[in-house]
């Protein structure tokens, strides 16, 4: 995960997540490429002897942790892909640096990019989004705010 070097402590204007999904993952490096490298994450702090990394990019959290390595609560069989019915929304200020990091890295995407609107009461919320799979099978939906409008008519 590093050279060695101690992980910097967390600015002081760090702020917890309500809800931080915690993925077990078969190979932190390359989870950590993925997320890191290719998603633009950050990580908040890390515990290598646990195989462990907090990460965040503009907001959003998520913690990784390698199977095999520290404290984990297994609930069954871990068959790839990874969080088979369940898809995690990311909302960034835009996609297109993700996408194009994600081309460069021949990172195939489980939906392209659209723009779509979905109905919220009496109004619409619009996104450019795409579904893509980290290296263990969990599905990522990378979300774009394009505004609110009125809802159309059903």
């Amino acid at each position: 995960m590093s050279d060695g070097t101690a992980t910097p402590p967390l600015p002081q204007d760090f702020v917890w997540a309500a809800l931080v999904p915690e993925l077990l993952v078969t190979d932190i490096a390359a989870s950590l490429g993925f997320w890191c490298g290719l998603c633009g994450f950050a990580i908040a702090y890390a515990r290598e002897e646990d195989g462990f990394a907090y990460l965040q990019r503009e907001g959003a959290q998520l913690m990784l942790e390698e199977i095999g390595e520290g404290r984990q609560w297994i609930t069954g069989p871990l068959e790839r892909p990874f969080g088979r019915g369940l898809n995690f929304q990311i909302a960034v200020s835009a996609v297109e640096p993700i996408l194009a990091a994600l081309k460069a890295a021949d990172w195939p995407l489980h939906m392209a990019v659209e723009e779509k609107w979905y109905r919220a009461s009496e109004q619409e919320v619009g996104v450019r989004q795409f579904l893509v799979q980290d290296p263990d099978g969990y599905l990522i939906r990378f979300s774009q705010s394009l505004g609110l409008r009125a809802a159309q008519a059903i």
